[in-house]
């Protein structure tokens, strides 16, 4: 059953809640907490002052905040002023931003204290981001003049109302998201795409409801953490605690002391609970009924050691950013695959078709993936023809090589794509690819996943070394540091003589996977 008294316009959902549940809370860190009765004001008085900073319907809003309450305000008070939300992670290099802004010509953006120095430098290049509005985390005093005051403008009633806009089709969010190309795609999702999954996959599959208390470490930029733990618990009315980084020992402690009853996570974070409950045999989480993962493949034997070791449920799903996060979860309730990312969520229209041919394949045969429904994407930002390529007689093509059981359960195989997925993060092997080009010392290279035991893979190079340089490992490393966010460094750097490519010139990166598993 879809709930589809859950699809509404976010102002509203917050009014319901405010009325019905003044003081129930809503969200909390580790810092502060605010009610259902507090959220709706502030992110009222948030939107009117964005419209009263000239913000019009449509404009973008960066959002580069650490996981926290603030980032929620933010992010809803932006979507309440008809503006669209755009998520960028607080680790992100000066260059990952300033394409950012620039690619959605940003017009205001939200950060702290901490991050106005490099604020002021976009701001030199991007003379269209107007209003910088800073939270109170970090000195002070390194606030530039003309900058708003997050609290102040989150307390203090605006000049306008917020617009509250009835349509929920067009564009609210831009959640940016690797591609093969090594040039980060905006995409563009809808209040509607969004909440239609809480309705037809959270709500009814997983349980979300208003009795929920969530704990989440995901981080909020992505879309699985802002479809899930930032727009759902809106609209069912839960709870939440917003963990700012993921902490094995901090998620274990919370979840051992009683209370939570669900916790969102990706295989990796699993898999460190589980290395850390084998120190403490007979660990259990009191009132914990379910336990969710996506964003990359949850292997069988780890699902399995989950629930018997700690006895809850851990639902595997898959999902991604170009349908609002999730295409398939395991139901509560009926028969489970282990291994397999479970049935197509409610609503949604799966196929696998030879990638040759276009045509389906039978039961069991491995093909790829592609999906239609209400949650698929309104596009990519400025990419008209990527999209043409992507979304085809309404039927996105994800990339990604699936099959299917007679009994509907999919299990997702290997990608056609050439992301690399560290602990559930995408990365493009281009964009390692073009940071390592621009050393002076490299003449070529080309970046493959290598197997990690709790990671899934990491990114190394190998590395072809311009004629009369000599290459050092520390400074190429050095080098993409300042230009890359940390989860994408190269974990290693080999030396070739040259990089096997096709005659078109294409990378064969199966060559260089092999190079690796024989040394």
């Amino acid at each position: 059953m879809i709930h589809t008294e859950l699809i509404a316009p976010l102002g509203p959902l917050l009014r319901r809640h405010a009325e019905t549940k003044p003081e129930k809370f809503a969200f909390r860190d580790s810092r502060t907490s605010v009610s259902y009765g507090e959220l709706e004001p502030i992110t009222a008085n948030l939107a009117g002052h964005l419209q009263d900073a000239g913000i019009e319907p449509g404009d973008c809003v960066a959002l580069f905040l650490p996981n926290s309450v603030e980032w929620v305000e933010a992010c809803l008070g932006t979507v309440r002023a008809g503006a669209v939300s755009v998520p960028i992670s607080y680790d992100a290099t000066l260059h990952e931003v300033a394409y950012r802004i620039s690619d959605a010509n940003c017009k205001a953006i939200i950060t702290s204290n901490e991050r106005a120095e490099l604020v002021a430098k976009l701001q030199a290049e991007h003379p269209h981001l107007k209003t910088v509005i800073l939270t109170d985390r970090g000195d002070t005093t390194a606030a530039s003049a003309g900058c708003l005051r997050f609290a102040a403008l989150c307390r203090n009633a605006p000049r306008s109302a917020p617009r509250d806009l009835e349509t929920i089709d067009e564009p609210s969010f831009i959640v940016y998201t690797s591609g093969t190309t090594g040039r980060a795609k905006g995409v563009l999702l809808s209040q509607r795409s969004m909440l239609w999954v809480t309705a037809a996959c959270w709500a009814p599959i997983a349980g979300l409801n208003e009795n929920d208390h969530v704990l989440s470490p995901l981080p909020l930029f992505h879309s699985y953490a802002l479809n899930l733990t930032a727009v759902s618990i809106v609209a069912t009315g839960a709870s939440e605690t917003i963990l700012e980084k993921f902490s094995t020992s901090e998620v274990m402690a919370q979840l051992k002391a009683g209370g939570v009853t669900v916790f969102p996570g990706v295989p990796t974070m699993f898999h460190y609970m589980l290395e850390a409950a084998r120190a403490e045999p007979g660990v259990r989480f009191p009132g914990l009924r379910v336990c969710l993962s996506a964003g990359a493949i949850m292997p069988a034997p780890v699902n399995q050691e989950f629930e018997q070791r700690f006895g809850v449920m851990l639902l595997d799903g898959y999902g991604i950013t170009e349908t609002s996060t999730m295409v398939t979860l395991n139901w509560l309730s009926g028969g489970r695959v282990m291994g397999s990312c479970g049935l197509p969520v409610p609503g949604l229209t799966t196929r696998i078709i030879d990638p040759a041919t276009g045509l389906d394949v039978a039961a069991g045969v491995e093909g790829e993936l592609v999906v239609r429904g209400p949650n698929l994407m309104k596009g990519y930002h400025n990419k008209p023809e990527e999209t043409a390529k992507a979304v085809r007689n309404g039927w996105y093509h994800t990339g990604d090589l699936a099959k299917a059981d007679d009994n509907g359960f999919l299990t997702i195989t290997g990608r056609l794509k050439e992301l690399i997925i560290r602990g559930g993060q995408n990365i493009a092997p281009a964009e390692i690819e073009e940071t390592c080009c621009a050393h002076p010392a490299v003449l070529d290279c080309a970046v493959v996943g290598a197997p990690h035991p709790h990671l899934g893979e990491v990114p190394v190079v190998f590395v072809v070394p311009r004629p009369g340089t000599t290459l050092v490992e520390a400074d190429l490393i050095e080098h993409c540091r300042e230009r890359l966010s940390s989860y994408k460094l190269p974990q290693a750097v080999h030396v070739v003589e040259e990089i096997p490519r096709t005659g078109s010139g294409k990378i064969i990166r199966f060559k260089l996977k092999e190079v690796l598993t024989t040394n």
